[in-house]
């Protein structure tokens, strides 16, 4: 049954919005939905779950939660996990790995890294051809100012994008979905906000990103900043990106 509350049909058009415009769901696709156990991909299995019940095209899901020994997120209840699981239908594996050296540190990089290599492993032993990622509109519009401004580059999260020659799909359903639409929404179901405690992550560049974004916002109350940045990545006006770079060399817009 779908979502009739006001938040969860919001989010319900945008998910339909998305993947209509990317063609991020096909008939006969066999997705791997990556779930942490915060709002983001909780959110993201249970509409996925309910658009396969009446969507036109069929598709199976299955629900991956990475286990490792240490954790941005806290402590997640796993059984509680199976659980919802269960109640949506949804197949599920769940997998354990080690980030950290034998020092017990690690980085941001090395642990997603390695999130991401097992989630592939397992798309591939499942028979996948698609792995669904809980980010959201403010996670790409982050990006995409933290690779402008950290890395010099103009870049951001593809809602969908093909890897390994095109053996795995990397799906964003949520791409439209802005995370307070999302935040009230869990509120309203019971979801519980997941904190940040990552002992290694105390200094955020994206927590600053959202910051800056946030008062830039409070600035210009009649416009929607996220949605211009957002845009913005497939509104390239080339004749103005006709530069060089600090060596001399021209630099053009990659194809």
């Amino acid at each position: 049954m779908r979502d009739l509350s006001r938040s969860g049909a919001r989010i319900n058009s945008r998910i339909g919005k998305a993947i209509h415009d990317y063609s991020l769901i096909d008939d006969g696709d066999r997705i791997v939905v990556a779930v942490s156990g915060g709002k983001d991909s909780l959110t993201l299995i249970k509409f996925l779950s309910q658009i396969k019940s009446w969507a036109p095209v069929d598709f199976e899901l299955f629900a991956v939660h990475i286990r490792a020994d240490q954790s941005c997120g806290g402590s997640v209840d796993t059984d509680g996990l199976i659980r919802i699981f269960d109640e949506l239908g949804v197949a599920h594996r769940l997998a354990d790995i080690e980030v950290t050296d034998e020092d017990g540190k690690t980085t941001c990089f090395w642990c997603s890294w390695n999130r991401r290599k097992a989630l592939f492993k397992l798309a591939e032993e499942l028979g996948c051809n698609k792995v669904a990622l809980g980010h959201h509109k403010d996670d790409i519009v982050e990006t995409m100012l933290m690779n402008l401004i950290y890395n010099g580059e103009v870049s951001a999260m593809n809602p969908r994008q093909e890897m390994f020659g095109g053996k795995i799909t990397i799906i964003r359903p949520l791409c439209y979905v802005e995370e307070g639409m999302i935040r009230k929404y869990a509120r309203e179901i019971g979801i519980p906000e997941q904190k940040s405690e990552c002992p290694f992550g105390k200094d955020s560049k994206r927590q600053y990103i959202k910051d800056f974004i946030r008062e830039a916002g409070k600035g210009c109350p009649k416009m929607d900043i996220k949605s211009n940045i957002f845009r913005s990545i497939s509104r390239i006006r080339e004749e103005y990106l006709d530069i060089k770079g600090e060596a001399g060399e021209r630099v053009t817009r990659s194809q």
